[in-house]
């Protein structure tokens, strides 16, 4: 692999999770729709049609609340890295990059700036073990490209 080939990581058990997640949450919502029937109980009130579908629309809306969790994405190549997140993203250049961090019993790694900032980047997670770890060294190799390319330029002036 080119240490500036371009490279795009997304975390893999969360997805799992939150399809699998989704979808038993759509059936159960479901069933539960179709035994709205019949009275209400002691009282006056009947389930009707209306009712069902606002427990289908529920089920739904759960469902797309847990898919929100699958949007995480890191993509990076020899200019910069972009970062999405399950809320919010982050385009940022090399040049405002210290350094890729992992630390031991962090969730996720994150990305260190020069003022000092972190910017978590989701799509890393530890969960993911293996995947993460190449993940992360394959960001590093992007880095210190990078990092090459301009110690290089300034010794050619």
């Amino acid at each position: 692999m080119s240490e500036t080939a371009p490279v795009t990581l997304r975390p893999r058990r969360i997805r799992l999770v939150c399809w699998a997640s989704a979808a038993t949450l759509l059936v159960v919502f479901s069933l539960v729709a179709t035994s709205l029937t019949g009275p209400t109980g002691n009282g006056y009130g009947t389930f009707q049609r209306g009712d069902q579908l606002a427990m289908i629309g529920l089920g739904v809306l759960g469902a797309l609340g847990l898919l929100l969790l699958t949007r995480p994405r890191v993509e990076a190549d020899a200019l910069g890295v972009r970062v999405r997140n399950v809320f919010g993203s982050y385009a940022l250049p090399w040049e405002v990059v210290r350094g890729v961090r992992f630390d031991r019993g962090a969730p996720w790694a994150s990305l260190e700036l020069h003022d000092d900032d972190l910017v978590p980047m989701v799509a890393l997670q530890a969960a993911d073990k293996e995947l993460a770890v190449e993940g992360v060294r394959a960001l590093r190799r992007l880095h210190r490209a990078h990092l090459a390319a301009l110690a290089g330029g300034a010794a050619g002036r």
